[in-house]
C-alpha cells in the first residue's frame, strides 16, 4: 500500500507551451510499472485552455466544478459541466478548458504508452476558442 497524503504533492502551473491562460495542475497519482494509469486535477481560470493534443491510449475527463468547453478536431465545441464524463479515443485530436467567463476543474485520467501520455500540438487560436 502507498498512501499519498493530501498536501504532500505540490500544485504546479500549467506550462505555457501546452496551455493558454492560467492553469493549475494538481497531481493525484502516477501508478508504478507495470500499471500505466495517471491522474491529475486540472483547474482552468476563465479563458484558459489546453493546446490541441492527442493521447496514445485515450483520455477520460471528469468535470468536478465550473463550466468548460471541449472540442475534437472537426466537431462542434461542447459545453461541459460538473458530473460530465468525457472520453477522447486514442489519437483523437482535441482541446479542453474553461469558458470565457467561468473557471472549470476536471480530473484527467490517461495511460502511458512507452512512458508517454500525451502528444502536444499547436495552440488553440483565439478565433478557434471563441467560435
Amino acid at each position: 500500500m502507498d498512501i499519498k497524503r493530501n498536501g504532500s504533492r505540490p500544485s504546479g502551473q500549467g506550462p505555457s507551451e501546452w496551455f493558454t491562460g492560467t492553469v493549475r495542475l494538481d497531481p493525484l497519482f502516477e501508478a508504478p510499472e507495470p500499471a500505466r494509469a495517471r491522474m491529475a486535477s486540472v483547474t482552468f481560470e476563465p479563458g484558459a485552455r489546453t493546446a490541441w493534443h492527442t493521447h496514445p491510449l485515450g483520455q477520460t475527463l471528469i468535470v468536478t466544478s465550473g463550466c468548460g468547453w471541449a472540442q475534437s478536431e472537426g466537431g462542434p465545441k461542447e459545453e461541459i459541466r460538473p458530473g460530465d464524463v468525457i472520453w477522447f479515443a486514442p489519437g483523437e485530436k482535441h482541446w479542453h478548458g474553461a469558458t470565457a467567463t467561468t473557471a472549470m476543474t476536471h480530473i484527467a485520467i490517461q495511460e502511458a504508452l512507452g512512458g508517454k501520455t500525451v502528444d502536444w500540438l499547436e495552440k488553440v487560436s483565439d478565433e478557434q476558442y471563441r467560435k
